[in-house]
C-alpha cells in the first residue's frame, strides 16, 4: 500500500518533503543516536536536497548513502555522488558522513566486495530511503531491460548490493537491491509531472520495476508528487 502527498508546484513539494525527511532523521538520532539516509540521483531531487542541507540538526550523526550509482568517476558529471556532493552535503549537512557506492575496480561486479564492506557502515535500518522513477517505471537501477532485474527484485534475497548493465541507458551500475531497499522506517518516491503520475498509477497492472515498491507491504511507501 502507498500513500500520495500531491502537492500544485514542485516548490512547494521540495521544501514540505525537506522538512519532513529532517523531522524523521532528528527522531533517529533522538531514538537510536544516529540516523540513516539514502538517495537517488536525476534532476528532481536537487531543489530538495538543497532545502536539506539548510535544516539544522546534528549533521555529524547523520550517514547519507546512495541508492545506485552509474560506474564513472565521482566527479563526473553523471555521477549521482558529485549530485549529492554538490546540492546536500552542503551548508550545515557538510558535517553528514557519506558513504558512496564507487569504487577504484573496472566495472561494478569487480566492486561489489569493497563497497558492500564500506556500506555495511551504515545504520540500518535507513531511517529514509528516497527513490526517483524513470518513464519507464525503472528505479534505483532497476531497469526493465536488465539481464539480472529479477535477482535485483528477489524478495527473498539478501539485502545487498547489485551489478547491472540497464541495457536502454548509459553506464554500468551498481545498486541496493529490493531486500536493502525495504531495510528502511519508510520509502519515498519523488517524481513530478502527469506522465510518471500516470506510469505510477498502472505500475502494478504494467509489471514495471517500480511495482515491486508499491505491492510489498514490509515497508511503508509514500508517494511525494507535484506537477
Amino acid at each position: 500500500m502507498s500513500e500520495w502527498r500531491c502537492f500544485p508546484s514542485a516548490r512547494e513539494l521540495d521544501e514540505a518533503l525537506a522538512r519532513q525527511v529532517a523531522d524523521r532523521l532528528e527522531e533517529d538520532i533522538a531514538a537510536r543516536g544516529a540516523a540513516s539516509l539514502a538517495v537517488s540521483g536525476g534532476g528532481t531531487p536537487r531543489n530538495m536536497f538543497r532545502h536539506l542541507s539548510r535544516c539544522d540538526m546534528d549533521w555529524s550523526r547523520v550517514w547519507i548513502t546512495l541508492v545506485d550509482e552509474r560506474w564513472v568517476d565521482p566527479l563526473d558529471p553523471d555521477s549521482n555522488e558529485r549530485l549529492v556532493r554538490d546540492n546536500l552535503l552542503q551548508n550545515r549537512a557538510s558535517a553528514a558522513r557519506f558513504v558512496g557506492l564507487k569504487s577504484r575496480d573496472s566495472d561494478p561486479g569487480q566492486g561489489l566486495a569493497a563497497v558492500s564492506r564500506r556500506l555495511a557502515e551504515v545504520p540500518r535500518p535507513f531511517t529514509r530511503v528516497i527513490l526517483g522513477m524513470g518513464a519507464d517505471g525503472h528505479t534505483a537501477s532497476w531497469f526493465p531491460q536488465a539481464g539480472n532485474l529479477q535477482e535485483l527484485l528477489d524478495p527473498g534475497g539478501d539485502p545487498g548490493l547489485g551489478a547491472t548493465d540497464p541495457a536502454t541507458a548509459p553506464y554500468l551500475r551498481i545498486t541496493l537491491n529490493l531486500p536493502a531497499v525495504l531495510q528502511s522506517r519508510g520509502i519515498i518516491i519523488h517524481v513530478t509531472g502527469e506522465e510518471k503520475r500516470s506510469v505510477l498509477e498502472t505500475a502494478v497492472e504494467s509489471g514495471v520495476p517500480v511495482a515491486a515498491i508499491l505491492e510489498q507491504d514490509t515497508t511503508p511507501v509514500t508517494i511525494w508528487w507535484a506537477p
